[in-house]
C-alpha cells in the first residue's frame, strides 16, 4: 500500500507563489502515475497535474500550464508542485494521488492511493 502526505499548503495572496510536496512510502513507485488534484468547497474534485513516476512525462490541466509545475525526486520518493501566480480560483484542497494509469488520464478513479490534502487559499 502506497502511503502519501502532503504539506506545503497555506494562505498566500494573488499573485505569490506555493510549492506543495507529497511523501510517498510504500511499494515501488516505479509503475504509477503520481499526480495532484484539488477540490474547492461545493465543488467536484479536478485534476491539476501528473507525473510518470517513471519516465517524468508531465501533464497539466490547461489553466496550471503556464504557472504551475510538477516535479518528482525519484531517489527520496518525493512529489512537488510548484505553484506561481496564484489566483483565487486556485484556492481548494489539494490532494496528493498515486495510481496505476497513466499521466493523461485526468479523473480520480483512476488513482487508487491518496492522501489527507493541503489546505490553499488564496485572498485577492
Amino acid at each position: 500500500q502506497v502511503h502519501l502526505v502532503e504539506s506545503g499548503g497555506g494562505l498566500v495572496q494573488a499573485g505569490d507563489s506555493l510549492r506543495l510536496s507529497c511523501a510517498a512510502s510504500g511499494p515501488t513507485l516505479s509503475s504509477y502515475t503520481m499526480a495532484w488534484f484539488r477540490q474547492a468547497p461545493g465543488k467536484e474534485r479536478e485534476f491539476v497535474a501528473a507525473i510518470n513516476w517513471s519516465s517524468g512525462n508531465s501533464n497539466y490541466r490547461e489553466s496550471a500550464k503556464s504557472r504551475f509545475t510538477i516535479s518528482r525526486d525519484y531517489v527520496k520518493n518525493m512529489m512537488f508542485l510548484q505553484m506561481n501566480s496564484l489566483q483565487s480560483e486556485d484556492t481548494a484542497v489539494y490532494y496528493c494521488t498515486s495510481g496505476l494509469t497513466h499521466e493523461y488520464y485526468t479523473d480520480p478513479s483512476g488513482f487508487k492511493y491518496w492522501g489527507r490534502g493541503t489546505q490553499v487559499t488564496v485572498s485577492s
